[in-house]
C-alpha cells in the first residue's frame, strides 16, 4: 500500500465518523480546494500528512470515543528477568484486540509523538483493510473481552503489509 492509498483509506475512515476533511484541509493546510485526490498528493508530498495525524480534529474522529475499534497488534518479543533472575525472552504473536476508552484518541498522539516509527506506520495498524482479515479466527458473539481472536500463524506479517515505496 502506498502512503497516497493509505491516506486515502484514513481519511475515509476519518470522514465515517463526522470528520470535515475539506473544511480541515483549507484552514490547516492554507492550500486551496481542488479535490479530493489532489488534496491527497499534496499531504502525500514531503511529510505534509504530519498536520493530519497530529490534528485533534482527525484524532478524535479517527478514534471515536465511545465507539469500538477493532485493530491488529503485531508480533513482538521482549526480554524480562524472572523470578530466579534468569533472562527469558518472551514471543507474543499478533493478534486483534477492540477498544473503547473515551479518550484513546489522546493516547493515541502520545503514542505516535514517542514511538520511533513514523505516524503513519502507527496509525496503519488501526485501519483494518479486507487483506489483513485473513487468517483471523472469527470473533464469538458472546466475546465480552474483545481481545479474543488471535492471527494464524502463518497470516502474520512483521511489516504490517507495508510496501517497501512507503519510505
Amino acid at each position: 500500500m502506498t502512503r497516497s492509498e493509505l491516506l486515502r483509506a484514513l481519511v475515509r475512515q476519518a470522514k465515517s465518523n463526522g470528520f470535515e476533511f475539506r473544511k480541515w484541509y483549507i484552514s490547516r493546510m492554507a492550500l486551496p480546494w481542488q479535490s479530493f485526490e489532489a488534496s491527497i498528493d499534496a499531504l502525500s508530498e514531503e511529510r505534509r500528512y504530519y498536520a493530519l495525524l497530529f490534528s485533534h480534529e482527525f484524532a478524535q474522529a479517527f478514534w471515536r470515543a465511545g465507539s469500538k475499534m477493532t485493530f491488529v497488534v503485531p508480533n513482538s518479543s521482549f526480554t524480562r528477568v524472572s523470578k530466579d533472575g534468569s533472562t527469558m525472552v518472551v514471543e507474543r504473536r499478533g493478534h486483534t484486540r477492540r477498544t473503547v476508552k473515551a479518550d484513546a484518541w489522546r493516547y493515541h498522539l502520545k503514542e505516535m509523538a514517542v514511538t520511533e516509527v513514523d505516524p503513519l506506520r502507527y496509525i496503519r495498524r488501526f485501519l483494518l483493510i479486507e487483506e489483513d482479515l485473513v487468517g483471523i479466527q472469527p470473533l464469538a458473539e458472546d466475546d465480552e473481552s474483545g481481545d479474543g481472536l488471535t492471527l494464524a500463524e502463518q497470516a502474520s506479517n512483521p511489516d504490517d503489509g507495508m510496501e517497501e515505496d512507503f519510505d
